[in-house]
């Protein structure tokens, strides 16, 4: 019996956000093992990795540079991805999900994924963001400004 249309679009819906999140969990799996040389093939060439500071808005190869001698020394980084929510628009996803830190608490991860010339698919941007309380910002544009 062939599935109808309908149970073949949620089929393939299924196994492309299984697929979405196999990568990012590799991503993560892999930054906590300190493991580059499975971290960085999750990501195109062309990503861009934008972290918590403003001044971070790095190329792959920037990232690679920053991150490549912390991952030799042993030192990765944990963050336990949970409540993930993924978007599919023309076979470009998009993505948000919370994440856990021991440090940090509580963050936000986002980005976008897109399928490579021999189809895999690769994160093609990556941002990382603190989480700030509503009743919490005044203090934390404050302690901002007293820095800048």
């Amino acid at each position: 019996m062939v599935p109808a249309p309908d149970a073949v679009a949620i089929q393939r819906g299924q196994a492309e956000v299984a697929e979405v999140n196999a990568v990012l969990d590799a991503m993560h799996a892999a930054a906590s093992r300190a493991d580059g040389a499975t971290y960085f093939p999750q990501f195109s060439p062309s990503a861009r990795f934008i972290g918590t500071d403003a001044g971070e808005h790095w190329s792959l190869e920037a990232f690679r540079a920053y991150a490549e001698p912390y991952f030799a020394r042993g030192q990765g980084w944990t963050y336990r991805p949970h409540d993930r929510t993924i978007m599919s628009v023309g076979g470009v996803f998009f993505f948000d999900e919370k994440l856990s830190n021991d440090g940090y608490g509580e963050l936000r991860g986002s980005g976008v994924l897109a399928r490579d010339s021999a189809g895999q698919l690769k994160i093609e941007q990556y941002v990382l963001s603190f989480t700030v309380p509503n009743d919490k910002a005044d203090a934390v544009v404050a302690a901002i400004k007293a820095t800048d």
